[in-house]
């Protein structure tokens, strides 16, 4: 896919940031990766702030446990009934 970006910058940022490569398609690339793994990261720890805050008991191990079994049981159930179909 290709996609043209046309940036509305200052006349000395801009020029800065082409004197540093930083304007070309793999530089752009690489900063607009590292932003959406920054913000995947900062949304992973907006959850766990959220799930703490709820002062709910931990899980057990035998709790985890049973959670794991029952993902399995259903994700096998519909892999074997889309086989079927």
């Amino acid at each position: 896919m290709v996609l043209e970006l046309k940036l509305d910058l200052s006349e000395s940022l801009a020029l800065e940031a082409k004197n540093k490569g930083l304007l070309e398609p793999p530089a752009v690339e690489r900063m607009l990766r590292a932003e959406l793994k920054r913000n995947r990261v900062d949304q992973l720890f907006t959850a766990a702030d959220r799930l703490a805050a709820q002062n709910q008991p931990a899980l057990t191990e035998a709790d985890v446990d049973a959670e794991i079994q029952a993902a399995r049981t259903h994700r096998r159930a519909s892999d074997a009934s889309r086989r079927l179909n």
